[in-house]
């Protein structure tokens, strides 16, 4: 659920930017034909950085861009919580079994709400996509003792029906990508719907940010904490920093 803090930041900076934008109009704008962009994203069902977007536009006509878009991600279960190994103080999440790294692809159209005039203003679009989404599902390994023994260990899968996987008994996580080749596959749908706000002083560069609402749902349940609840639908709310190139 969209917290109030992040809603009134979000109904701040559309505030701000259509402020902008119809200064901007008021403006000799500068045409474009093509744009590519590639940014971080935040979202609510990721970690700090919840992953990258890239994506391709050229313009159908003067208000409306077609889109072509790659979303890569890093969903993670909204019960996942880091905590300490009492034996090395290294950190795991106690419970998880699998990592979900979402590949969304996605067509949209963006529509030009207000055009940015040269070297002032900013131009904001309301953004809309949809496509296939894949899901690659990686098992999560955790690193723990032997028979309460510290200096022999093994990596595998955390099974919470392990005797083995007390949390005792675990001193941290296994290696990165450790278990990526036994991953498996679930394919599902993404669609968003969004506002963009684009800045630059350079006609052949742009910068913004994007937020909005993301739906990402699959054909099957995705089982990311076998002790909790897990469902095949995500909905996230998410905030994009963009940079990219125009012409």
């Amino acid at each position: 659920m969209l917290s109030v803090r992040f809603s009134r930041f979000i109904l701040t900076l559309f505030g701000v930017g259509l402020s902008m934008g119809l200064f901007a109009q008021t403006q000799d704008s500068y045409e474009y034909t093509s744009e590519f962009i590639w940014g971080i994203n935040k979202n609510s069902s990721g970690g700090l950085i919840g992953g990258f977007i890239f994506k391709k536009s050229r313009k159908l006509t003067d208000r409306m861009l077609e889109t072509f878009g790659l979303e890569i991600m890093n969903v993670k279960h909204s019960l996942e919580d880091r905590k300490s190994a009492q034996a090395t103080g290294n950190y795991f999440i106690y419970g998880k079994s699998n990592y979900l790294y979402a590949f969304r692809l996605q067509y949209g159209r963006d529509y030009i709400l207000f055009d940015k005039a040269p070297q002032q203003g900013v131009e904001i679009k309301a953004v809309g996509a949809i496509g296939p989404s894949i899901g690659i599902i990686a098992p999560y390994y955790i690193e723990r003792m032997v028979d309460r023994n510290f200096f022999i260990t093994v990596h595998e899968q955390y099974d919470p029906t392990n005797p083995q996987h007390y949390f005792t008994n675990i001193l941290g996580t296994g290696n990165l990508f450790e278990g990526l080749g036994e991953s498996t596959i679930q394919f599902g749908v993404n669609i968003k719907a969004g506002l963009a706000f684009e800045f630059g002083t350079v006609k052949s560069s742009v910068a913004g940010i994007e937020v909005g609402f993301l739906l990402d749902t699959y054909f099957n349940e995705i089982i990311l904490m076998p002790e909790a609840k897990n469902k095949s639908v995500f909905p996230t709310v998410y905030f994009s920093l963009f940079y990219g190139s125009r012409k």
